[in-house]
């Protein structure tokens, strides 16, 4: 097992699944029971959802665990107990995402529960000028500041590369969503992270990543309190366009470490949530830890339970009706796959390898995920910070990677199924270039060896699938052509 993984687990997170609660190797399928609350704790919520004085149909309301819909006038009553902390409001398509006057996400209001077990809330929600059919959203996964320094470049490097991105999407209404590992631990730095949000200027949905988490706590739930505090529920969902969005937790805390895991709470909250969800609708999931891991594909090394998700095939399975995109982060180098059903990209981290420099363990430029959608068709690219949005790519000369001493490479992060990667010499076309699995040149340059880099120099750079190969000519002028899945043709000229 490379250093590269070893040391983003907590110890003993490595162990074998069998070593693990009955509750975590169970069946996938298995019924999910949510039993009535106990009369003696029981709480009836009663509410209304409006925009101004109308009130809107067909919501979906939720403590966490069951989902009631608004009735004709906006009007809800949910029965829940006291140990369910919040009432979450599916935000309707057409309406604008509530936030905290940082400009985070507040889809929720705490339940408050009188003596008589009884509590009122109203949701009252804002039209979208344009009604949001056509909107962008932006994925920053692994901001990840563990000091001053590293959120000094996150403020310095990454907020002015989201205002710029945001200026040129049209107008168009955006969020965006911090994909898990805000922070590095020091919870602390929140503060300064909603500072950023506030100058980015655009609601910023949360998601909890492993290092978000109360390491003092000794449970799961105590992990996140924190979190939760600052931010609201770990899981929701919420609505734009013709698009459904589902925020949820897959970081098991148990008190000594971590796995990838959802538990039953959400599982059972995701099946009712979906109900009311049309079949064959776009849905995107955004969560921290993947689903699935293609460390053993690419380097042989068995990937640890903290690297995806144990229980992935009960999310499949809820999945499957719709036309799914997940989006996760944690690995800090740039991914996809495709199981169960569902597309899954894992993206390039916005603190690369750790704020080492600017780049991540596979070479992919510190950056994020760029996705605009029309109707129920989304279209997305890496944005590389600093950079311009036709940088896709890094060519190298013969010889970068000594077993391929003849050979130019090229690193095309964002490549996936549907895309292509051909070169030209001298402005003849000669072909497609051979994909295979390899290190990026300059992550080896940079990370490889005891004393690199300087500031962190356990990270090492891993085995990627998005390097090309191409036996081309040394005196030539080498152009490589890439086609993503969307059309969109990106090229750099090797001179």
């Amino acid at each position: 097992m490379t250093q590269h993984y070893s040391r983003r687990q907590f110890v003993g997170a490595a162990a074998a699944l069998t070593t693990l609660p009955a509750l975590f190797r169970g069946d996938p399928y298995r019924p999910v029971i949510l039993g009535p609350p106990s009369p003696l704790d029981a709480v009836r919520v009663r509410g209304r959802v409006a925009a101004g004085r109308r009130g809107l149909a067909a919501v979906a309301v939720s403590d966490g665990r069951s989902v009631v819909a608004t009735d004709a006038d906006g009007r809800f009553d949910l029965l829940t107990d006291r140990t369910r902390g919040y009432v979450t409001v599916s935000i309707p398509a057409g309406y604008a995402l509530p936030t905290h006057p940082s400009g985070t996400a507040r889809c929720f209001q705490r339940i408050v529960a009188g003596p008589r077990g009884e509590a009122a809330m109203a949701f009252d929600l804002v039209p979208l000028p344009d009604g949001g059919d056509r909107h962008a959203f932006l994925a920053l996964a692994d901001i990840q500041t563990q000091d001053a320094e590293d959120m000094a470049r996150f403020q310095a490097e990454t907020v002015p590369a989201l205002k710029a991105t945001l200026a040129g999407l049209g107008g168009a209404p955006a969020f965006a969503v911090g994909d898990g590992d805000i922070m590095w631990d020091h919870l602390a730095m929140y503060d300064d992270y909603e500072r950023a949000v506030r100058e980015i200027g655009i609601p910023f949905v949360q998601v909890v990543g492993n290092h978000d988490l109360d390491l003092t706590g000794t449970s799961d739930a105590a992990s996140t309190r924190t979190f939760e505090g600052r931010f609201g529920p770990r899981y929701y969902s919420f609505n734009r366009g013709r698009i459904h969005y589902v925020v949820l937790d897959d970081v098991l805390y148990y008190g000594g470490g971590y796995i990838g895991y959802v538990d039953d709470d959400q599982l059972g909250w995701l099946a009712a949530d979906l109900t009311l969800v049309e079949k064959g609708r776009s849905v995107v999931v955004f969560c921290h830890i993947p689903l699935m891991s293609n460390l053993a594909e690419r380097s042989g090394v068995t990937a640890p339970v903290a690297n995806y998700v144990t229980n992935r095939e009960a999310l499949y399975h809820l999945l499957a009706p719709y036309r799914t995109t997940i989006l996760t982060g944690h690995l800090h180098e740039s991914d996809f796959s495709s199981a169960g059903g569902v597309w899954e990209r894992n993206l390039g981290a916005v603190c690369g390898a750790w704020w080492t420099s600017d780049i991540c363990y596979d070479g992919t430029p510190n950056g994020f995920g760029v996705y605009e959608a029309a109707g129920d068709s989304i279209r997305w690219r890496y944005q590389s910070t600093g950079r311009e949005e036709t940088h896709q790519m890094r060519l190298y000369r013969h010889g970068a990677d000594p077993k391929a001493p003849d050979e130019i490479l090229a690193n095309v992060w964002a490549f996936e199924p549907g895309a292509s990667v051909v070169w030209y010499e001298d402005g003849a076309r000669r072909g497609a270039m051979a994909r295979r699995v390899g290190q990026d040149p300059l992550a080896v340059a940079r990370q490889a060896g005891p004393a690199l880099p300087a500031k962190r120099p356990w990270v090492d750079p891993v085995a990627t699938g998005h390097l090309f190969y191409a036996p081309a000519s040394r005196t030539a002028e080498v152009r490589v052509e890439y086609t993503d899945r969307f059309g969109r043709v990106f090229t750099e000229i090797l001179r």
